[in-house]
């Protein structure tokens, strides 16, 4: 198992001797990374089983496109997330919510490196389609088992990996973001949700997995149990407290860069 930390979100490479299934793949911009780690794992990109999407937003479904075009993959993802993915229609964060919060220095900057990693674009995968059922999820590498997390999307999936005693979590919960001042088992800011309480409930069916690898969508893997990743996600706010504009600070952070420092009121610049 290969997971790969990308500029701003991360995929997962399952191997089987000379087969693998992909977890995600990051915006489009992210292809020659993509790429990059399936060759240095010895894989050809063409040998892949196929590519699993935890849910269709652009940083994460990305390349998908590439690998059902290129190759023949065959793209799969939960029924209710097919529209997003096949580009009939669109779930993501707004542009009006982005501009919102650009008075942070976070959001405008991560909003800028999304629209030049191919962001702003839809993800459109016409073959793509929901797996027939769990014995067709099995026999890919890696033996992913579905786990429905619905709330950040629709039809948000997390796969847990039994062997590895791992769990990847897409959006469901995540371990930094270039938006949070939060470090470690959190849930993303409430902006990203399509359902914030239902992102929150879906909390509970990760926290019945015996796993001890956190392998999120963004951050880094966290070696962890998953209740106590858990509970600690619960306890965070979702959006952090209004900070006060102050001059850039270093380039920095964990899955994701932090382009700017905030200060708090009352702090001296």
């Amino acid at each position: 198992m290969l997971f790969a930390e990308g500029p701003a979100s991360n995929w997962i490479i399952l191997r089987r001797g000379e087969a693998f299934t992909l977890i995600d793949g990051g915006y489009p911009g992210d292809l020659p990374l993509v790429l990059d780690s399936i060759a240095e794992a010895g894989l050809d990109p063409a040998a892949a089983a196929a590519v699993l999407v935890t849910h269709a937003h652009v940083d994460h479904a990305g390349t998908a496109g590439y690998f059902a075009a290129a190759f023949d993959i065959p793209v799969l993802c939960r029924a209710p997330e097919l529209p997003y993915l096949r580009g009939e229609d669109r779930e993501q964060v707004s542009v009006a919510r982005i501009l919102g919060r650009a008075w942070q220095p976070s959001v405008l900057h991560w909003g800028w490196h999304a629209l030049l990693a191919g962001g702003a674009g839809r993800v459109a995968v016409p073959t793509a389609r929901a797996w027939h059922d769990d014995a067709e999820l099995a026999a890919l590498p890696g033996s992913p088992v579905a786990v429905p997390t619905s709330g950040h999307t629709p039809g948000h999936t997390s796969f847990y990996l039994q062997a590895a005693a791992a769990v990847a979590t897409g959006d469901a919960l995540v371990t930094g973001h270039a938006i949070s001042r939060q470090r470690g088992p959190q849930l993303l800011d409430a902006m990203f949700h399509s359902d914030a309480g239902g992102a929150r409930r879906s909390l509970g069916a990760l926290g019945k997995l015996d796993a001890a690898l956190l392998l999120p969508g963004h951050g880094p893997a966290v070696r962890t149990g998953l209740r106590q990743a858990v509970g600690t996600a619960r306890l965070r706010p979702t959006r952090a407290r209004k900070r006060r504009l102050v001059a850039p600070g270093p380039i920095g952070g964990f899955a994701e860069p932090t382009y700017g420092r905030q200060v708090p009121e009352g702090s001296e610049g």
